[in-house]
């Protein structure tokens, strides 16, 4: 039985409790970008130049397959519901590769390294279980709130989680290293907490979340209908957007604690904190971010985020050396930055979505989506490549303990600086000119909403 209605605004506890599968996705996407290409560098003996290029490969096999899952997603029709399926099934197939990750058998193993071929095939079966995750959250959310303002209000909530799920598994080493545990262990009690909370926050996702079906219009379509998603202005705009948003953060994330430590002189636990203030900036940065979209409207309310984030890159050489309290302002507000990227991001892609489906008659949003993920992944892909390369290349010695040259610690601080800057400032450039304000969506969801009471919405009742 189903029941025909537009979709109805959400109270607080169900948007939070929607929300609840941003926390491990989050707690996931710090440990990758951070942690994990340090931890199998460091503890499980493969090489600077192994790992990246691991990581690089999976990208090139998993970059490709995140339309077709978008897709996948997008033509699902079920009494069940479109996107919760796919938000139930991804938990399972990350918890399994994760742990296959930290416990490889001995025949995968060679010469005391863990072979690069199974460090590949793991994180292959990992990253596509984590996108559909992703991917269906995000798509939900966007029938959820289909206004311009609860837009905002919802990713903002997602973040909000999410940097909570970061904050956690940020407190892990730091509580770990306290009671006397190697970082080794402080990295796998992080993977243990994802584990754990991905199915818990799935199952309450879906069990106090009712899906709406948008009705589809257009009854046929070719592979050419794709091709022509890539075409639009607005799509063009997001897709470079995203990918060089993404890249910076993502960049800076990579050499994080290398620059840190060994170049301004702070501690692994320091720089853990430091990094916790930077990720809990998004507490108040989230919700500030909606705020201000509301005011300025999205697209410029990212423009001023990626200015704000880049300033306060500029001034990173500049602290004092290993002074906490100096450096602990400055990383709260490149974290406030980060976290409006990630609202704003998501908010525009929810309203072009609405723009394409508007003009095709078909539900476009999870391949939307599955399109800016696909470039975040090849951002972060390109930011380990890219910057393990160069360290390489100028002879920095990642292990515990090397003693590096001079000249290896400045090519460290250029590369650490250079690309977030540059990068995030081109992202927020792409927006200019950009017309797809809050009058134009408003006319727009007032079309859909039109066309959508005359055809039928479904809703099928939660299980």
């Amino acid at each position: 039985m189903t029941q025909t209605a537009p979709a109805r605004p959400l109270s607080l506890p169900a948007v939070l409790a929607f929300a609840a599968t941003g926390l491990p996705i989050g707690a996931l996407q710090l440990a990758l970008t951070v942690h994990l290409p340090r931890y199998f560098a460091s503890h499980m003996g493969l090489s600077l130049a192994v790992v990246g290029t691991a990581f690089a490969l999976v990208r090139a096999i998993d970059i490709p397959l995140d339309p077709l899952l978008g897709l996948m997603m997008d033509r699902t029709r079920s009494r069940f519901g479109r996107y919760r399926l796919w938000a139930l099934g991804g938990p399972p197939v990350v918890m399994g590769a994760l742990y296959a990750l930290m416990h490889p058998p001995l025949f995968m193993q060679t010469s005391g390294a863990v072979g690069q071929a199974y460090l590949v095939g793991c994180l292959l079966v990992m990253y596509l279980g984590y996108s559909a995750m992703y991917l269906s959250q995000l798509a939900w959310a966007t029938n959820l709130a289909p206004s311009y303002q609860a837009r905002s209000r919802i990713f903002a909530a997602i973040i909000w989680l999410g940097v909570l799920g970061s904050v956690a598994v940020l407190v892990v080493p730091v509580v770990m290293q306290k009671l006397g545990y190697s970082d080794a262990r402080g990295v796998e009690a992080m993977i243990w907490f994802v584990i754990v909370a991905a199915p818990v926050t799935a199952l309450l996702m879906v069990a106090r979340t009712p899906e709406r079906i948008a009705p589809d219009y257009a009854h046929s379509f070719a592979l050419r209908d794709y091709g022509a998603l890539l075409t639009r202005p607005n799509m063009l705009r997001l897709i470079a957007a995203d990918l060089c948003i993404q890249l910076g953060p993502g960049w800076m994330a990579a050499l994080y604690l290398f620059y840190f430590t060994t170049k301004r002189g702070f501690d692994a636990a320091q720089a853990n904190l430091l990094l916790l203030v930077y990720v809990a900036a998004g507490f108040a940065g989230a919700p500030a971010t909606a705020w201000l979209a509301a005011r300025l409207n999205k697209h410029r309310a990212l423009m001023v985020c990626t200015t704000s984030y880049s300033l306060c890159l500029m001034a990173v050489p500049f602290l004092p050396f290993g002074q906490f309290l100096s450096a602990a302002p400055l990383m709260l507000l490149a974290g406030a930055g980060f976290s409006g990227f990630l609202v704003l991001l998501r908010a525009l892609a929810a309203d072009i979505a609405d723009e394409i489906r508007l003009e095709t008659g078909r539900e476009w949003t999870g391949l939307v989506f599955a399109l800016t993920n696909a470039t975040t992944k090849l951002a972060t892909a390109a930011a380990i490549f890219l910057t393990f390369s160069v360290l390489s290349q100028v002879g920095f010695d990642p292990h515990e303990g090397a003693a590096n040259t001079a000249y290896a610690l400045h090519g460290l601080e250029i590369a650490f600086l250079s690309g977030p800057i540059v990068f995030v400032m081109l992202g927020g450039l792409c927006f200019v000119g950009y017309k797809l304000d809050q009058v134009r969506h408003a006319d727009i969801r007032r079309q859909l909403e039109a066309r959508d009471l005359q055809h039928g919405g479904a809703f099928p009742e939660p299980p």
